[in-house]
């Protein structure tokens, strides 16, 4: 597959509502494998489609217990709080301390177009939660209680 350029702040695409996808076709399956061999070759955890400029509602993660690849999630239900540190591949450089949900309730399409709904908790949460911001051009510095450069 291909590696895709990511996006940095201040690109205008990472503040842009990502549209959701209408039809998962060959070309979203694609996008989705691209995304996530970009996401392992900056060796992230997550990555959402606005960081490689496209806007749609596109997720894949993978915390080391295997990739998931998400089409149009959104969050359901969200318990607990807890502050952790987040980095970002297009904020390279910058960490900060933000305060996350640690339970949360994901629905979403799997790359078939099936519905899923599942539980995510501690790291995945956070990580979920970090990602299916990027789909709503939420950066981890709009929520960070403090920010530090690398």
């Amino acid at each position: 597959m291909a590696v895709f350029k990511v996006l940095c702040y201040p690109d205008p695409v990472l503040r842009a509502k990502a549209a959701p996808v209408r039809n998962i076709d060959g070309a979203v399956e694609r996008l989705l494998a691209n995304m996530a061999d970009t996401m392992y070759a900056f060796k992230g955890v997550g990555l959402a489609a606005p960081q490689i400029g496209v806007s749609k509602r596109l997720v894949v993660v993978d915390i080391g217990n295997g990739l998931l690849q998400l089409v149009n999630p959104e969050i359901l239900q969200a318990a607990g709080q807890e502050r952790g540190k987040e980095g970002c591949l297009s904020l390279p450089g910058l960490w900060g301390e933000v305060d996350r949900a640690t339970e949360i309730v994901v629905r979403c399409l799997d790359k078939k177009g099936s519905e899923m709904r599942f539980r995510a908790t501690g790291f995945l949460a956070r990580v979920l939660q970090h990602e299916i911001d990027h789909l709503d051009g939420i950066l981890f510095i709009d929520r960070a209680v403090s920010v530090v450069r690398e």
